[in-house]
């Protein structure tokens, strides 16, 4: 073992190859090798053992809303990444929308970039998004490093982020596949929601109508279209309708560049234990039945479903009012992500293994960020270090994003993350947090 400044010991090392015992040297923040957990360090390099609790490449979060600049009072990169880091996660990708500007211009990325540099405490990415009438955008934005361009098949929620219409998407997927970029689209039809029951009042029930599994079923058809027309890489955002899921595993076996994620609360919450006026809940697509909750797990299971990401989407708590037309709709878990996805999982067999690589190796190879996601030789040194048999209660307060406001409150959840390190650094240790040690990535 030459030249390693820290070793990180444990007895449960996630790896591509499986979980196993085993010591891992770390130097210039990147990991030099995984070895033999009884390897001795040379004298003076400092090892941390970490005993039992297991060893997670750090996870890697490609959805999530920081809201800075222009709606800091919703989130912003220091109380978001503070909750990142909290949370297990090393590296996430900032979505374009609700910040005021967008990021649809390179203007707008260098506002997002000025606004986050002084103040990340994990590594950042971007998004740029894709509007009608930007397409003359995206090649700048492109060469100046986003990961990809974020879309919208239905209204966004906020006048500034226009969705695609019928004319649209074409040339959007023409122009990004000629980029040899990533299109990522929020997936749902307006036809079919304005053909749908108005959501005004409190009851779940008349909310989850209004959003019905055919708007998302619809929407995943034309973008598999679009893939096939123009080879364009399309990634589906947040799916919760087990409708689309055979649309997607028949584009795959085809060959085609289709891929999709869902989300700790679609494969976690279900329908029918909303409580009516509880808007905490409301998000778009919504959470379903419990059948749709279960397909996912099997797609996930069977590689059709390939990421879990937070869909981090905050707010104030004014605007969670109790009647589901008019509440924003967005659920706040970055922190959460990882005990809320683990404490299903390991009700369902799954094993740590499978939560590290939808929720590290996956979205980081996704977006082509071949230093993440891993334990192994060459990887940036980003882990979380897990007590994974330990248990906590949700308590809103002790929640690091800026708005103490989640659906899981008061839950008993599975998994305590220990601490998390950042090329080799530890960022957070038993619920204590250092200083902004991120920095600001760039496409590859």
């Amino acid at each position: 073992m030459a030249g390693p400044e820290l070793v990180m010991r444990s007895t449960r090392v996630v790896t591509p190859e499986g979980t196993r015992p085993a010591s891992v040297a770390v130097a210039g923040g990147r990991i030099t090798a995984v070895l033999p957990h009884s390897a001795p360090a040379p004298p003076g390099v400092p090892v941390e053992d970490l005993g039992d609790d297991v060893l997670l490449p750090g996870l890697v979060d490609t959805h999530v809303h920081v809201n800075e600049p222009g709606r800091t009072e919703w989130e912003g990169f220091a109380t978001a990444t503070r909750a990142a880091a909290a949370g297990g996660v090393t590296t996430l990708v900032d979505m374009p929308l609700n910040s005021v500007p967008p990021t649809t211009t390179p203007a707008g990325l260098r506002a997002k970039r000025a606004a986050a540099r002084p103040s990340v405490h994990v590594d950042v990415g971007f998004w740029g998004g894709a509007l009608p009438g930007n397409r003359a955008e995206l090649r700048p934005l492109h060469d100046a490093g986003v990961f990809g361009f974020k879309a919208f098949l239905s209204p966004s929620g906020v006048e500034e982020f226009p969705h695609l219409g019928p004319d649209d998407l074409e040339p959007v997927a023409s122009e990004i596949a000629a980029l040899g970029g990533l299109l990522i689209v929020h997936a749902e039809d307006p036809g079919h929601l304005e053909r749908a029951p108005r959501p005004d009042g409190p009851r779940y029930a008349d909310f989850l109508a209004s959003r019905p599994p055919g708007a998302e079923d619809a929407a995943v058809a034309r973008l598999v279209a679009a893939a096939e027309r123009y080879g364009t890489r399309i990634h589906v955002l947040h799916l919760s309708s087990a409708g689309a899921l055979g649309t997607i595993a028949a584009a795959r076996a085809r060959g085609l560049p289709v891929t999709a994620e869902t989300c700790p609360h679609f494969l976690t919450l279900t329908a029918g234990e909303i409580p009516d006026g509880a808007t905490e809940f409301k998000c778009c697509p919504p959470i379903r039945g419990a059948d749709d909750r279960d397909a996912l797990w099997d797609a996930l299971a069977a590689g059709v479903v390939q990421c879990v990401v937070s869909d981090h989407s905050p707010c104030t708590a004014d605007l969670k009012v109790p009647d589901f037309g008019r509440a924003w709709g967005g659920i706040s878990s970055l922190q959460l992500g990882l005990p809320v996805v683990w404490t299903e999982a390991r009700r369902r067999g799954h094993t740590l293994d499978d939560v590290a690589r939808w929720m590290a190796t996956a979205p980081a190879a996704l977006v082509g960020l071949a230093a993440k996601g891993a334990v192994e030789p060459g990887r940036d040194a980003d882990f979380a270090v897990l007590a994974p048999d330990e248990t906590f209660t949700v308590d809103p307060a002790a929640l690091h994003h800026r708005n103490p406001v989640t659906a899981y409150a008061g839950r008993t959840l599975y998994g305590v993350v220990r601490s998390t390190w950042l090329r080799g650094r530890r960022i957070h240790h038993r619920g204590v947090l250092g200083g902004p040690a991120g920095r600001l990535l760039e496409r590859a």
